[in-house]
């Protein structure tokens, strides 16, 4: 069977060349038809779509990696008459994260136009993509899940169940959350280590070594300590993502303050700049704001 893949950005290129290297036979469509190119050069059985239609045309499930909602409607052409022929029979896998509200409305579209639709959000960054280490969350009609689920083994190290549709979404806010504000803190820890003269070295070892490592706190502490802010995961997706969870919280009268205040400095770090630098790089915004004392070198 011939698997559908659109959206081949930063998590995508990697998910979709490891289900390319399972032996997958995908058909595949991006905007940018380098990134295409560069995949069906690994050697497996990639095609290249002439358009999304091409990949509706030939696939009976279709995987969507993209940015937003906006950019799913544009490929479903969902306000236009063509969009119930293209959905109709197939089964639409919506791996992105958008808000749960918008997948409501997305599954009911789908579904009404003779389609099947499932949710499965991904935890992770760029690395675990690469090593098919991911989380998967997925929400749906139950037969949908089932058939779709050992699809996804290739990316994702363990999947998980979460009940109808939008859950799997909310759950990937709720643990992306989690995400957001323990490197918020993390990249605090390290500016005020760094700013008492604190051997950053020793530091990181210490925190490595002590209950509260993880493989988030080992990566991204090591990032921090280096400078090193090439991307795993952007500043700006995680900016994205902390209006998402702020969004909902406030639409269901959830108080979340850690979350406000770790949105309120992605921001500034978008602002300054580093909106494609890696996560990690919140640290510079704590920088910016930090009246240097005489004397006291910047951190990095």
């Amino acid at each position: 069977m011939k698997l559908g893949f659109i959206g081949l950005g930063h998590m995508g290129s990697a998910m979709a060349a490891r289900l390319a290297q399972s032996g997958a036979e995908l058909v595949v469509w991006n905007r940018t038809p380098d990134k295409v190119a560069a995949l069906a050069r690994v050697g497996f059985k990639v095609h290249a779509a002439a358009s999304a239609f091409d990949v509706f045309a030939q696939a009976p499930v279709v995987i969507l990696m993209l940015a937003n909602g906006g950019a799913i409607d544009e490929v479903l052409a969902r306000d236009g008459p063509g969009f119930a022929a293209l959905v109709r029979g197939r089964t639409i896998v919506h791996m992105g994260t958008t808000a749960p509200d918008y997948s409501r409305r997305l599954e009911a579209d789908i579904v009404a136009a003779g389609g099947r639709y499932v949710e499965a959000p991904v935890s992770g960054s760029r690395v675990p993509a690469e090593q098919g280490a991911l989380v998967g969350m997925l929400a749906g009609d139950p037969a949908a899940v089932a058939a779709v689920e050992p699809l996804l083994r290739p990316m994702c190290e363990r999947t998980f169940v979460c009940g109808a549709v939008p859950q799997a979404l909310r759950m990937k806010l709720a643990v992306n959350l989690f995400l957001i504000t323990m490197v918020t803190g993390l990249a605090e820890a390290t500016h005020f280590a760094g700013r008492n003269g604190i051997d950053l070295d020793v530091f990181r070892a210490i925190v490595d070594a002590g209950p509260m490592a993880s493989k988030v706190s080992t990566l991204k502490l090591a990032k921090m300590v280096a400078g090193d802010y090439a991307v795993q995961a952007a500043v700006a997706d995680v900016l994205m993502n902390a209006r998402l969870i702020h969004d909902a919280a406030r639409a269901a009268g959830i108080a979340s303050p850690l979350l406000d205040r770790s949105l309120d400095l992605f921001a500034s770090a978008d602002a300054l700049g580093h909106g494609g630098a890696d996560m990690a790089a919140v640290v510079l915004a704590m920088q910016s704001a930090t009246v240097i004392a005489p004397g006291r070198a910047p951190l990095g």
